[in-house]
């Protein structure tokens, strides 16, 4: 690798990303530009900005980003109604490509040739990261400390801060219980206990929501509007995404939904054994697919459900900057445009329930046909007499074939 005189380092301000930082200027004798972006963790990211100035750094990014993750990745990822192996909601995988996004772009407005992140060489989102930063910038370097250092494990990492002066928070403890990841769609949980998919995981380990059995008694109803297949309005108040997310989250995290505890493929060949609060999305993907019930044709909703499996595959591995994800967002946006209207749901000790739907302008749900009641002529039963002879043509040709034999 050709000399690298300036690094663009996703950093978070942690123990990890800090030791990165000092590694980097040591190993690679190059000029660090840090970059933090608050998605919606929950936490405080301006104290990264300390961080950072005590250890030398000059140039400091620190980006409100809850919007713009919304707006631009989550809603477009739900309005496929995506879900990785028929549980996981995406949460980490979705927040990787705009971050991977940032770091390129602050690289060109530096001069940076290279960009850094603290992914492990084990998980997905070294990955993640990385083929987004190639797709956007084919000449883009890549350092992924945890591939080349010998800091493999957490010991390691405080001897190596206390030895290099770098401040560490709540350092008696030397280990926490968890590996945590958060965003506006949801937190994750792997590491500790969970390491055995045998352990039920502590009540204690949950942030976002109560526990279903702690639940309030009484239900809590919401309204949801649409237009063309996003949320823009919850009990007729006007919400940008972001501030859906963010409502959403309390409410349905208060009513105790959006716990999953799964074991799933990772895209590096390991199986892995995670937890995951997503209450708003949770509620998303329920009520999305609702109103989508109402205003979609048949066959396009069929279609979409045949593609949602390789959409949601794609992100989940990394692909969002490829032409394929590109493609496929263009189609199930065009899908949309009918998608307008309201769902009613209801909240209850940890399950999610449609009440309602409805849509004066698209609906395709004629009650005049569907009706068991006189249709007055809108339906002639007779005529699907016709249909189901002409569809079973071949399987009596098949029958009679295999009475032959």
């Amino acid at each position: 690798m050709s000399k690298i005189n300036k690094v663009v380092l996703a950093y978070s301000g942690g123990l990890d990303t800090s030791v990165i930082l000092k590694w980097l200027q040591d190993k690679y004798e190059c000029e660090v530009v840090t970059f933090t972006a608050d998605l919606g963790q929950g936490e405080e990211v301006e104290p990264a900005r300390a961080k950072a100035k005590s250890l030398g750094i000059k140039e400091i990014y620190i980006e409100d980003l809850r919007e713009e993750f919304a707006r631009d990745y989550v809603f477009p990822m739900f309005r496929a109604n995506a879900i990785y192996e028929g549980e996981y909601l995406l949460g980490t995988s979705i927040a990787r490509p705009l971050i991977a996004k940032r770091l390129v772009e602050i690289a060109n407005e530096t001069g940076a040739e290279a960009v850094s992140h603290g992914a492990t060489g084990k998980g997905n989102d070294q990955v993640r990261f990385e083929l987004g930063a190639y797709a956007l910038n084919p000449n883009i370097k890549v350092i992924a400390p945890w591939r080349e250092w010998d800091l493999l494990s957490r010991q390691k990492l405080l001897d190596y801060a206390e030895q290099h002066g770098i401040p560490v928070e709540m350092k008696q403890g030397k280990k926490s219980p968890y590996s945590m990841d958060a965003n506006l769609l949801h937190i994750s949980y792997e590491g500790g206990i969970l390491e055995d998919p045998w352990a039920e995981p502590e009540d204690s380990m949950w942030r976002w929501s109560v526990s279903p059995e702690n639940a309030p008694d009484k239900p809590t109803y919401l309204e949801l509007s649409y237009e063309k297949g996003d949320i823009t309005a919850i009990n007729g108040e006007a919400m940008s995404p972001a501030t859906v997310m963010t409502y959403l989250n309390k409410v349905a995290g208060e009513n105790g939904i959006g716990r999953l505890d799964i074991v799933e493929n990772r895209y590096v060949g390991m199986k892995s054994r995670g937890c995951y609060e997503t209450p708003a999305g949770t509620v998303m993907l329920k009520a999305h697919r609702a109103i989508e019930s109402l205003t979609l044709d048949r066959e396009v909703a069929h279609l979409k459900d045949e593609l949602m499996p390789r959409y949601a595959k794609m992100i989940y591995n990394g692909y969002w900057w490829a032409p394929e994800r590109v493609m496929l967002q263009k189609m199930i946006d065009e899908s949309q445009q009918t998608v307008n209207g309201k769902v009613r749901i209801k909240l209850y000790k940890g399950n999610v329930s449609v009440v309602g739907r409805a849509s004066e302008t698209d609906s395709l749900f004629d009650e005049s046909i569907a009706t068991f009641e006189d249709d007055a002529g809108a339906y002639n039963q007779k005529d699907a007499e016709g249909f189901i002879k002409l569809n079973a043509l071949r399987l009596k040709i098949a029958g009679k074939a295999k009475r032959k034999v």
